[in-house]
């Protein structure tokens, strides 16, 4: 494969914006690429890669004009939800986009969005705001530390298996009822049923108890074990609480 360079991106961009009846020039005062018809100033920033430096002189040269144009060799591989992002980030800069495919000797230029005005709402997602929330409510302090990858996070679902966990090893043998009496939550019974992590045992119909397994297990989490038996015994000591 031969290997690109930016000066092969100006040639078909300069071509499009001649048919268009634009004048063009090269490297202009730091500008890869301008076009001018009548009063209409284009600039156009060319970059074999997407990247923060392409943006921020993208919005360097948007002091001159508002019609300020990215040009990229057409991505290869990328997913479409990442592809989607980046549209969605150039939108927002008020910046247009241009992709360069190369196939043999042919190059087509796509022009993928237009420096516009960002008008409208964010398109904040509700359902996944409200998820969020929730596992932010879920959890009872910050047992996670930012920009962590490899290390297990702990979810609020996590936090609620061992707060079910800690009470059945304190109380013995308890009904799914009696554990959210004591504030285990709704999604009490699906989590026993479900028993994604072994820790509970279903002696009989509607009454389980911690398995071995539980008890072990445990005992990676002394912090949340503390917090939870102290709010186990401060239900038993104020039981109008529960």
């Amino acid at each position: 494969m031969t290997k690109l360079y930016e000066v092969d991106l100006y040639e078909p961009i300069r071509k499009h914006f001649i048919k268009q009846g634009y004048r063009v020039n090269g490297e202009v005062h730091d500008c890869d690429l301008t076009a001018v018809k009548e009063d209409v100033l284009v600039i156009v920033e060319l970059k074999l890669n997407l990247n923060i430096d392409l943006l921020l002189q993208a919005t360097r040269r948007q002091r001159l004009t508002d019609l300020v144009y990215i040009a990229i060799p057409k991505p290869k591989r990328m997913s479409r939800r990442r592809w989607n992002d980046v549209i969605q980030l150039i939108k927002r800069l008020e910046i247009g986009m241009i992709t360069v495919s190369f196939s043999g000797n042919r190059k087509k230029v796509d022009f993928i969005c237009h420096p516009e005005p960002f008008v409208g709402k964010t398109g904040k997602n509700r359902r996944k705001k409200a998820a969020l929330m929730a596992e932010i409510e879920g959890r009872s302090s910050d047992f996670n530390i930012g920009g962590s990858n490899k290390s297990k996070i702990m979810t609020a679902y996590k936090e609620n298996c061992i707060q079910i966990a800690c009470y059945l090893d304190r109380l013995g043998q308890l009904s799914p009822k009696a554990l959210k009496a004591l504030g285990t939550g709704d999604k009490t019974p699906l989590i026993l049923q479900k028993n994604y992590y072994k820790w509970f045992d279903r002696v009989e119909r509607g009454v389980y108890a911690i398995s071995q397994q539980g008890q072990k297990e445990l005992e990676d989490f002394p912090e949340l074990v503390a917090y939870y038996s102290e709010k186990l015994e401060s239900k038993s000591e104020n039981p109008d609480k529960c």
